[in-house]
């Protein structure tokens, strides 16, 4: 059992935890939440030794193995993916990594005069890891890499030549293969497809180890755990339950303290009254006072913060043609990998499309292709009639000025708007008080993604192209950000792992690569993702339910 036990802790001014007490049992799965700049990170880290609290104690038992997977991965290369995913196992991987020395020393003829000693240590090495269950080792390396969404060519290749957010993959493989006591897991879906998410999900409920995770993805928190810790203003709050179970049991809490706060504020006023009308009164002096010193001793009821949200109210795009995209016979390949044969897709006003399918289906490049940002190998993609189109991928964070500051920028991009008007913008993409002054090169990659779509927003194209646009944005702003655009009157093609933002936008669904994953034959449903997962029983290209 980890536990803190009155636990204080403040960088500067900032106070993170005041008297902070809360415990992790064996077996249990918890979600860890709270406002950015609770403390989250730090509590991850005060559990790993990496920090510790100004006050009390944070008591972890010696033997207890801690795995903890974070989003700064450190630098990999020189090792295959697989090699690497095994080399992080824990005690396992260590000897996994030994014996394949020690082999190699066993017919290095320079070494021959040492023999003994390498048969001896290689008979005590194999014991242990026999004992440890090593010999399963690959083929569960092998099977995790596969969930998180590698191919056997991806697996046997250097983990060099991977991008950052395959890394952080290989990176996640390496504490899921040592099974730890404890997982620690700060934002796992970040960079996961939806195929990923759901098999992750499915391996996290059958470890029989504690968890211990924060997540922006509300379906996955849901579904994984089965009580959630608050930070907030210092404390640690505990909810019996998964998200939705705490979000309205938090909201219960508030309205009972509201109540309980405005009848002290009543009986406080009645009694000041007293006080005041009877202060000058001898023959009242006596009750007075005891009035008074009652209280004194009185506990203050202090009304719940409320988190704000700030409403803006979107403009509405101008109207487009009632054909927004025409692809007709469109290929693509990349050397013998044929993405699309012979594609033919229409886009009508009004219609918002999600495009589903396995990596490597092609679904950021069918985005790319429509935006003009990449050109296909034969076909045509015909925009129609007065469309102004929005596209937004992770790329678009590199076109904001790192010098300026938030506030900067907006003003830069709509110099005719009031700062009113901003200011409110930003308000409601989470950017308040001072935040607005922060320089953009200074921003999370959250924080950068809210400014753009901010950007994108204000006055809306009639046409959005969206690829993966809630990637690293909290749950306040996803949830803020599908109901802006449940009531856009324009036209959307889409790629998102975030199902409660399919289930909220999407009428239309393209599945690229076939109800298989792996026929080359597209499949364009007529009806929302939810009619989709229904129909199909999968909530994503060979995912069942």
């Amino acid at each position: 059992m980890i536990s803190f036990s009155r636990v204080n802790k403040q960088y500067g001014r900032q106070v993170l935890f005041v008297d902070a007490s809360f415990q992790l049992n064996p077996g249990e799965r918890v979600g860890l939440v709270g406002p950015n700049g609770a403390g989250k990170t730090t509590l991850f880290r005060m559990i790993i030794g990496q920090e510790t609290p100004d006050d009390g104690e944070v008591s972890v038992p010696k033997k207890m193995t801690i795995g903890y997977f974070r989003q700064d991965v450190e630098e990999m290369s020189g090792r295959s993916v697989l090699d690497e995913a095994i080399a992080g196992s824990g005690r396992v991987g260590e000897l996994h990594h030994e014996l394949e020395a020690l082999q190699q020393a066993m017919v290095d003829p320079d070494q021959a005069d040492r023999m003994d000693t390498i048969l001896g240590r290689f008979g005590e090495v194999q014991e242990e890891y026999d004992h440890l269950g090593g010999y399963s080792l690959e083929s569960q390396a092998r099977e995790v890499l596969h969930g998180l969404g590698f191919d056997d060519e991806r697996i046997e290749g250097d983990v060099g030549a991977l991008s950052g957010g395959w890394k952080m993959r290989v990176a996640m493989a390496r504490v899921l293969l040592g099974r730890p006591d404890v997982l620690l897991m700060d934002e796992p879906t970040n960079h996961l497809d939806i195929e990923s998410i759901v098999w992750l999900e499915q391996f996290l409920t059958s470890l029989p180890g504690a968890l211990l995770m924060t997540s922006h993805d509300r379906e996955f928190m849901n579904r994984v755990v089965s009580k959630i810790a608050e930070i907030d203003d210092g404390e640690i709050t505990v909810y019996s339950g998964n998200y939705d179970f705490y979000e309205r049991e938090r909201s219960i809490r508030e309205t009972n303290r509201e109540a309980a706060y405005a009848r002290q504020q009543a009986m406080l006023a009645k009694e000041q009254r007293f006080i005041e009308r009877f202060s000058a009164h001898a023959a009242k002096a006596a009750q007075v006072q005891s009035r008074v010193k009652a209280l004194d001793k009185i506990e203050k009821i202090e009304l719940p913060k409320k988190r704000r949200i700030v409403k803006f109210d979107f403009r509405q795009p101008p109207r487009s043609g009632d054909q927004v995209v025409t692809i007709e016979g469109l290929n693509k390949a990349y050397g013998r990998r044929v993405i699309y044969d012979g594609l033919n897709l229409t886009v009508r006003r009004g219609e918002r499309w999600c495009v589903m399918g396995r990596n490597g289906a092609g679904k950021s490049t069918l985005l790319k292709i429509v935006a003009g940002a990449l050109t296909p190998d034969a076909g045509e993609v015909t925009l129609g009639a007065s469309l102004r189109m929005g596209y937004f991928a992770q790329q678009a964070l590199d076109l904001l000025n790192p010098d300026l500051t938030i506030e900067e920028q907006l003003q830069q991009d709509f110099p005719h708007e009031s700062i009113g008007v901003l200011r409110s913008l930003a308000g409601a993409f989470q950017f308040s008080g001072d935040d607005i002054d922060k320089k953009i090169r200074a921003l999370s990659g959250g924080e950068k993604t809210r400014l753009v779509m901010a950007r994108m927003l204000l006055n809306p194209p009639n046409f959005l192209v969206l690829d993966e646009p809630t990637n690293h944005l909290d749950l306040a702003t996803k949830e803020m950000l599908v109901e802006a655009l449940k009531n856009f009157e324009g036209t959307m093609l889409f790629v998102s792992h975030d199902r409660a933002f399919l289930r909220g936008l999407s009428n239309r669904v393209l599945e690229l690569g076939g109800e298989s994953g792996t026929d080359a034959e597209p499949h364009a449903y007529p009806g929302s993702y939810v009619e989709y997962v229904e129909r199909t029983g999968h909530e994503a290209p060979g995912v069942h339910k």
